[in-house]
């Protein structure tokens, strides 16, 4: 048994490796790409996000916050073998980015820092990770600051965030107070690192003797589980050989049945050549991505990203599939065909056009319409299983957006429309009853930076404000009015003349309209009309707000056989409406909503404070029913109080706790809070 994949195309092409980056933000993600490239020869030199030169976070957005707004894609080439890299963002707000993009890789390397105490960020990756049946490893970046002991406790943290038992790979050699360099387990080796060279191997030192021999012998333990030759040798005591070790280690990690812990420093390059090298023999080849996405013969291109591009237009960032992409190939786009454009590789925000894309390369693709994140796209002779899809995450974020120039409305609708093509976590929409550009996003971060793009890339300067609530008023009592609309101007007049009575209705059940017209009082085709002008005044109740939950009878009119007409029947009714309400004692409603919030364990209570102090009602706190160092706050929060609540929440729990919110019910909402809404209502539509 080899220890190095066939990296081989369905056509025998070399073929390309796609590796993620992924992880908690700010663990290094987007510096350990950079290392990874210079080690590797793809740069010769190597940037910083303070200096803001990385080859990856180019945006103006990305480097102004110092943090990954977007994917960034990269490849390089290390010892003949070809790799791609997707950096992906960290932040909630930025997630969905990488979320589309991470189906299309091989193997996702989750970067995290050594504090067992932020262990808990790592886990909704984790459990993504699990769910998407993508191999992973976990590398413990910044390792240099990690304090004794750290490494084994967060192994301890991490294990229950995990289906796949952790395999540690490397354990960390300490000089006083800092981490210098590290033992390979499965070699049994040491190396010392050395800023800005390849480390150096050296003795193993005496001190991590005992605890090397405890770890190496736990990792193969954890392989033999799936190997019963391996396991026969340790029950008589043998020792194996390092090529079995080393190839069990490949298969195990290839086939996601462990999952490899390696340590390294990408702002020193240490362990970073290491990490390459596991790469080479441990990341799976791309049929199984392929056979993942729904490919089940032939080539195709799997689309995770849109991008609309400057000077070179409308872009699909895709992944080659099964076989080589040449330009002008055919591709069935919703099942017609379509010629593609230009190739581009990527490296961060540079291309460079191709006559032709490998399997497995990542690429930039031209004149792909109709293309969708998710889309899996083939020529005639593939054959298809479906499409992975890009499910779109929770928006709880929403601004009315209006433009500072009024001339830019027109451009406003067709830069929204491409943001939110190149954006799963972006939604836009016009509200009709507040007359609103909705603008909805993952979280308030999110947000900011969208609007900035809009300015930047489109020269769309908006400003945002809070979106109306969606407030409504109902009535206490039963009460009657008789509306009567009567107009003489030469000729024919207008007369139309209705009596009603009003009652509340159940909450949520509605508008109900009766007809007990008798005796021809009025006649039959104008009743029709009568109940459009009731419904025109239940638009805007007395307080200013739609009305629900009313019950309305037609008692009782009268009709001129000349003047009468549909209209005056409509106006009539809106009149006896109108007042009828103003009689009926109305009150004002709210939408409330039901409210769960995800938070690392231990913050949860701060997350029940958060939302009392916003008027909400805890329903319960509970452990997470799927992550395990995870809690679940539910409650009943009035619509009112979402606006901000992803920020407070981010604050208390290292960035990490979200929530999701749907409508619950409408609550009558009374006293000050009342009067304050009502008294903006009126200074709105004076």
């Amino acid at each position: 048994m080899g220890n190095t994949p066939n990296t081989t195309g369905t056509n025998g092409s070399k073929s390309t490796r796609a590796v993620a980056l992924v992880g908690p933000a700010g663990t290094g993600k987007t510096s350990l790409a950079e290392a990874l490239l210079y080690a590797s020869g793809a740069i010769n030199r190597q940037g910083t996000i303070e200096a803001g030169n990385t080859v990856g976070d180019a945006s103006a957005e990305a480097r102004s916050r110092r943090g990954s707004t977007e994917i960034n894609c990269m490849h390089f080439d290390y010892m003949g073998d070809r790799f791609a890299l997707i950096d992906t963002p960290g932040a909630a707000g930025f997630a969905a980015d990488g979320l589309a993009a991470l189906p299309a890789a091989d193997m996702a390397i989750v970067v995290i820092d050594p504090a067992p105490e932020r262990a808990a960020l790592a886990e909704p990756m984790l459990r993504r990770l699990d769910e998407l049946g993508i191999p992973h490893a976990i590398f413990v970046n910044k390792i240099e600051t990690a304090r004794s002991g750290a490494v084994r406790n967060l192994i301890g943290e991490l294990q229950p965030m995990s289906r796949e038992p952790l395999a540690l790979r490397q354990i960390p050699i300490r000089e006083g107070e800092h981490v210098t360099g590290y033992v390979d387990l499965a070699l049994e080796r040491a190396y010392r690192y050395r800023p800005g060279r390849t480390s150096e191997r050296v003795d193993i030192p005496g001190e991590v003797l005992e605890r090397e021999r405890s770890e190496r012998t736990h990792l193969l333990e954890t392989l033999a589980d799936f190997d019963d030759d391996l396991m026969e040798a340790l029950l008589m005591d043998e020792q194996p050989d390092p090529g079995t070790i080393m190839a069990d280690l490949a298969v195990d990690t290839g086939s996601n049945k462990i999952v490899p812990v390696l340590l390294g420093s990408a702002l020193t390059d240490g362990g970073v050549n290491r990490l390459l090298k596991f790469l080479r023999h441990e990341a799976p080849a791309p049929a199984a991505a392929g056979a993942r996405l729904g490919l089940a013969e032939g080539g195709a291109l799997h689309v995770f990203k849109v991008t609309n591009a400057g000077a070179m237009g409308r872009l699909a960032l895709g992944r080659v599939l099964g076989e080589p992409l040449s330009e002008g190939a055919e591709l069935l786009v919703d099942g017609e065909p379509s010629r593609t454009g230009s190739i581009f590789f990527m490296q961060g925000d540079k291309t460079a056009k191709q006559a032709a894309a490998a399997p497995g390369d990542i690429v930039a693709v031209a004149k792909v319409d109709g293309a969708r994140a998710g889309s899996l796209l083939g020529g005639r002779k593939a054959r298809l299983r479906g499409e992975f899809g890009v499910t779109a995450p929770v928006r709880n974020a929403a601004l009315a957006i209006t433009t500072r120039d009024r001339k830019d409305d027109v451009k406003l609708s067709t830069a929204l429309h491409r943001l939110c093509e190149e954006d799963a976590g972006l939604h836009w929409l016009q509200d009709d009853a507040s007359h609103e550009t909705i603008l909805r996003g993952i979280n308030d971060e999110h947000l900011s930076v969208v609007m900035n793009r809009l300015e930047r890339r489109y020269g769309v300067a908006v400003e945002g404000h809070p979106p109306s609530i969606a407030y409504r008023e109902s009535i206490r009592k039963p009460a009657g009015a008789r509306g009567r609309h009567k107009k003489q101007s030469g000729g024919h007049g207008q007369y139309g003349d209705c009596v009603i009575e009003i009652r509340p209705l159940g909450r949520g059940e509605g508008f109900r309209f009766e007809d007990r017209i008798t005796g021809g009082a009025i006649p039959r085709q104008y009743i029709p009309a009568v109940e459009a002008g009731i419904r025109d005044a239940m638009e805007t109740g007395p307080l200013g707000f739609p009305v629900v939950d009313v019950a309305v009878t037609l008692i009782d009119g009268s009709f001129h056989s000349v003047d009468s007409s549909e209209l005056a029947f409509r106006v009539a009714g809106r009149m006896a409406m109108a007042e009828a309400l103003a009689k009926a004692a109305p009150y004002l409603l709210e939408p409330v909503m039901r409210v769960s919030v995800d938070t690392p364990a231990g913050t949860g209570s701060k997350a029940g404070s958060v939302l009392s102090s916003r008027r909400g009602q805890i329903l319960g706190l509970s452990p997470h029913p799927d992550w395990a160092r995870w809690e679940r706050v539910e409650a009943l929060l009035p619509e009112a109080g979402i606006h901000g609540l992803d920020a407070e929440l981010r604050s208390l729990s290292q960035g990490l706790a979200g929530f999701h919110a749907e409508f619950d019910h409408l609550a009558e909402l009374g006293g000050k809070q009342a009067d304050e809404v009502v008294k903006a209502r009126t200074a709105q539509a004076a």
